[in-house]
């Protein structure tokens, strides 16, 4: 069950070619999203002619307008039908649905539920690749698996000590103590200090620091979660608690990642990483990104292997353990959001 009352990201900014609409689904609803020639506006339309239901991803931009390149019709960034070819006459209903659309972070981000409640400050505060203090690198992967069997992954860190041991070397903390859960308006807050340790791989310190490690995951699956070292005994000064992150000494970086449900069963997952320039460079955002896609193919292996036995069981159930408290606050959360919107 998804919330349509939402933002979603349907892509990076640089998939927008000049004039080339762009293509997604988004909760089984075909989308065309394309910058109009000459204003650069933003305009995502329902991908589906009115005349013989083509894709108008297929189309022509023409201004701010976009022709279907099947019979010729001419849709205005609004949805409604500005031209048919030989005729004259523009019914009422020749028009498809105009969704709210806005660029930020890099990500295309796109509303699917009432547009009357599209508000642009519940988009997440995610940081991309024109962020001016990070220097981020950004990827994609798609999934045969449903987007939610990936939030629940990403509300549960208690798997990175087993499916990441070989990529991100995740210690046993991860799995045999809880982190600090909130819960927040459209979502929860993750947080968890690792005292007296050496840096994640590919960062090892030679003193020992206190990492910290905190994200944000809201609704309908965005995280957004910052880490960085302190000196030993930060974390014992801050009674465990949220430090001063201006005194991070090392290791500082941040991930914005993103799961769209496309279709029943397939998801596109969305993520970028990289360290605060005063912590790293284009060489360290590199090793990140590699090290990430070795993480998130880990997880890929596991999620769609997952979504194939629940596929085969019949009346699936889960067990929850106590790794679970975020993926359960963060699901009901979800479902009454799902339910008031198809109630009101």
């Amino acid at each position: 069950m998804y919330t349509r009352n939402a933002w979603y990201v349907a892509g990076w900014s640089s998939d927008l070619e000049p004039g080339k609409p762009f293509a997604i689904r988004i909760l089984g609803e075909p989308i065309v999203i394309y910058r109009a020639v000459g204003s650069d506006r933003l305009v995502a339309l329902e991908d589906r002619c009115v005349h013989r239901l083509a894709p108008l991803s297929l189309g022509r931009c023409e201004g701010e307008n976009l022709r279907c390149m099947y019979h010729g019709l001419l849709f205005g960034p609004d949805g409604v039908t500005r031209e048919i070819p030989g005729q004259d006459l523009i019914p009422p209903k020749a028009r498809v649905r105009a969704y709210p659309v806005v660029e930020r972070a890099s990500w295309l981000w796109v509303w699917l539920g009432d547009a009357d409640k599209a508000d642009e400050a519940l988009i997440p505060p995610s940081i991309g690749p024109d962020h001016p203090d990070y220097i981020m690198g950004q990827g994609f992967l798609d999934y045969d698996a449903e987007a939610r069997l990936i939030n629940d992954n990403l509300l549960d860190f208690s798997h990175l000590t087993y499916v990441h041991a070989a990529s991100f070397e995740a210690g046993d903390q991860f799995a045999h103590s809880l982190p600090k859960i909130e819960t927040l308006d459209r979502g929860i807050r993750y947080s968890r200090w690792a005292p007296n340790a050496r840096g994640p791989v590919g960062r090892r310190s030679e003193d020992l620091l206190d990492n910290y490690m905190s994200y944000e995951f809201l609704v309908p699956g965005v995280l957004l979660m910052w880490s960085g070292g302190f000196p030993a005994g930060t974390a014992e000064a801050c009674a465990f608690g949220p430090p001063d992150r201006s005194q991070a000494c090392a290791n500082v970086t941040f991930t914005s990642q993103a799961v769209t449900p496309m279709t029943d069963g397939t998801a596109r997952y969305f993520f970028c990483w990289g360290p605060h320039r005063d912590h790293g460079d284009e060489k360290l955002r590199d090793l990140l990104i590699n090290l990430a896609l070795q993480a998130f193919n880990e997880d890929k292996v596991m999620i769609e292997a997952q979504h194939k036995i629940i596929a085969l069981t019949p009346n699936p159930t889960v067990m929850p353990t106590a790794h679970d408290r975020p993926v359960t606050i963060f699901n009901r959360m979800v479902e009454r959001m799902a339910k008031d919107q198809s109630t009101g």
